[in-house]
């Protein structure tokens, strides 16, 4: 039966720098995949899609209903910290699902992406060209992209690839504190986009404050 769908795609850093931290977002996931994939009517109108990258990227839950998902791919450290694998594998990614979805007589809203980074990317000179591409004014599903920095991540990398909203974590919070904040925040986001306007239309809600960061100045796309 053709449906209104939400796509969200989740794409985390599981560099080394990572490696401390990972428990605590692979715990916040799994609070995501409880939530969502138990209210059936979010479940229904939003599908999630779970992006790993370090020096290359992979994708570790294909999009579905997170209420068809028994439990997901848990995130794991790997070297390096590419920028542009992870925007060439979503564009590809998006690309694909949208195209299943629509095949499918669904009507498809533009993809929302939680970006999450706690470092510097290791490829500085070529990940602007892979962002480009994903987010190029011309395609129809380019995604609104929120990006969040913690740690050591640059503020100013972080509010560029932010195009919906940005927010970097703030001094004297820990990661853990920051990782916690940033599964509440997602959590929040798809289960109030999932709920369907008094126009009978999805609409991306993110939270105005999340707690621990600081909202950043965005060029909206």
């Amino acid at each position: 039966m053709p449906e209104q769908i939400l796509p969200f795609y989740v794409v985390c850093d599981q560099s080394y720098s990572m490696a401390d931290h990972l428990d605590a977002l692979n715990d916040g996931l799994a609070e995501l995949h409880k939530a969502v994939g138990t209210d059936p009517v979010v479940a229904d109108k939003t599908r999630f899609c779970l992006i790993g990258f370090s020096g290359t990227a992979e994708v570790l839950q294909p999009l579905c209903r997170l209420s068809d998902v028994v439990e997901l791919v848990a995130l794991t450290t790997q070297a390096a910290t590419s920028f542009g694998a992870a925007f060439t594998l979503l564009r590809e990614t998006i690309e694909r699902d949208v195209d299943m979805l629509k095949a499918d007589a669904h009507r498809v809203y533009r993809p929302a992406v939680f970006f999450l980074s706690d470092g510097h990317p290791t490829d500085p000179t070529t990940w602007p060209a892979a962002y480009e591409r994903l987010v190029d004014p011309a395609w129809s599903a380019r995604p609104n992209i929120i990006s969040f920095g913690i740690g050591d991540a640059d503020a100013p990398t972080i509010g560029r690839i932010g195009t919906f909203q940005a927010y970097m974590s703030q001094g004297g919070v820990g990661p853990a504190a920051a990782l916690h904040s940033f599964a509440r925040a997602l959590t929040t986001s798809v289960v109030r986009s999932g709920g369907v306007t008094a126009d009978g239309d999805l609409v991306l809600q993110v939270p105005e404050r999340v707690a621990g960061f600081t909202a950043l100045q965005i060029d909206p796309v």
